[in-house]
């Protein structure tokens, strides 16, 4: 089942940039893919990207990557019947090199592909790879918003007109290339222009507009009473045109943030202490700031606050004019009070180093991870979650939601044995 979002707090390696670097010459040769393999042929390349050309193989766990492209994680027979197919695709390109001489190649998309224990490994031919990797003529495409198309047609139009956002329009292009990049050449039924704009073009253009980050409008040239050439006029969709896969931008949307950015603190220290402490504590905190008068350095104030659970002190009750028996109980009591109340409070700091100190290890773990597997990882624990709060909790900091600190390192500690092992003696001996 399709997904409307990819959950990528934390991410690192090419997954966490989340778009790729895909040149003309693979963009123009795909569109007779189906939109899977299409959403395939994209994640496979910002897999390899950034090795593009130091590496000629490439490896991605296979059920992670069924998994983002939207196929059965379970379901290798249809991952590899879309091998065999990005494997069959002809790359064509035709295109100026770098001393502007014309230049004209051709190669599989793939050059071969295979799947053994559990993992995908595929290469690109040289000459392709170095197509994929040229830096001057690209489109960047962003996974999270090529995973909310449902037709292959309007991905592939993004694809072909988002790289002209800067211009504000494609160019004029022949009806022939507009259908080859439509992967319709060659259907007499789309010979038809009539055919050809109610089928493919008013859709496609329909999708993009209310789907991505931009907005299409065509316009179309003729030739006699046929029409021989069409563009598209492209602008930024204001309402999408921030679409992100940084699930910090959840966070950035909290009142305990922009409490913090309001007093001085910085975007990635503020993440840092909600994903540390919980917004709760730091909301503690930051009223108890607001308290003080004249504070110099209000993000160093804050920080020692966060370190030393800094509270408001109780008025003290004006000493009595005798000491009684009763205030000698009393006194007792209050003292006995007050011992169980600062056991108390070293019980809760123990527990607050020790979620601390868990939610570090996590973050190790996850670090520690290909880019792929933390994408699998999150899917994972996300579908274990029963309690809606808790879902949505995840789903807004992720690996980071202290409130389901517990569960995240239960789930840990099963995936890798032994994850925890003397956490909480060290947690326990912490300052």
């Amino acid at each position: 089942m399709e997904q409307d979002s990819i959950p990528h707090n934390q991410l690192t390696g090419p997954l966490r940039r989340q778009s790729v670097k895909k040149h003309v010459a693979a963009i123009h040769i795909s569109g007779k893919l189906s939109l899977l393999q299409r959403k395939l042929s994209n994640v496979l390349l910002l897999n390899a990207y950034d090795v593009l050309i130091t590496k000629q193989k490439h490896q991605i766990d296979a059920r992670t990557l069924c998994m983002m492209v939207g196929y059965n994680s379970n379901d290798m027979d249809t991952l590899k019947q879309s091998l065999r197919s990005l494997a069959e695709t002809v790359a064509e390109w035709d295109m100026l090199d770098a001393e502007g001489k014309q230049e004209w190649g051709v190669s599989s998309l793939l050059s071969y592909a295979k799947l053994q224990g559990g993992i995908c490994e595929y290469a690109y031919s040289p000459a392709l790879a170095e197509k994929l990797n040229d830096p001057k003529v690209f489109a960047l495409i962003n996974l999270n918003i090529q995973r909310r198309f449902t037709s292959g047609h309007a991905l592939a139009l993004y694809e072909n007109c988002y790289r002209f956002v800067r211009t504000g329009s494609t160019g004029w292009w022949p009806i022939d290339l507009f259908r080859r990049l439509m992967g319709v050449e060659g259907s007499a039924y789309y010979e038809s222009f009539k055919h050809l704009n109610a089928k493919i073009i008013k859709p496609a253009v329909a999708e993009v507009n209310k789907t991505s980050n931009i907005l299409l409008e065509p316009e179309f040239k003729k030739m006699g009473r046929q029409v021989a050439e069409v563009r598209f006029l492209i602008k930024e969709n204001p309402q999408l045109a921030m679409i992100d896969i940084d699930d910090g931008n959840a966070i950035r949307q909290g009142a305990v943030y922009k409490r913090l950015v309001t007093v001085g603190v910085s975007d990635r220290l503020a993440r840092q202490w909600i994903a540390e402490h919980g917004e709760d504590y730091v909301s503690e905190k930051l009223s108890y700031l607001d308290g003080r008068k004249g504070v110099d350095s209000p993000v160093k104030y804050l920080s020692a606050a966060l370190r030393g659970d800094f509270r408001e002190k109780e008025a003290k009750a004006p000493p009595p004019v005798e000491v009684t028996e009763a205030v000698n109980a009393r006194r007792a009591a209050d003292t006995e009070a007050a011992q169980k109340a600062a056991q108390q409070e070293s019980s809760r700091d123990a527990a607050r180093r020790l979620r601390a100190a868990r939610l570090e290890r996590i973050r190790e773990l996850a670090a520690d991870r290909t880019p792929t597997q933390r994408d699998a990882d999150k899917r994972l624990f996300l579908s274990r979650l029963e309690d809606d709060l808790d879902r949505a909790e995840f789903t807004r900091l992720g690996w980071g939601a202290a409130l389901i600190a517990g569960e995240m390192a239960a789930f840990w500690d099963e995936l890798i044995p032994g994850a925890f092992e003397n956490l909480d003696a060290e947690a326990a001996m912490a300052p």
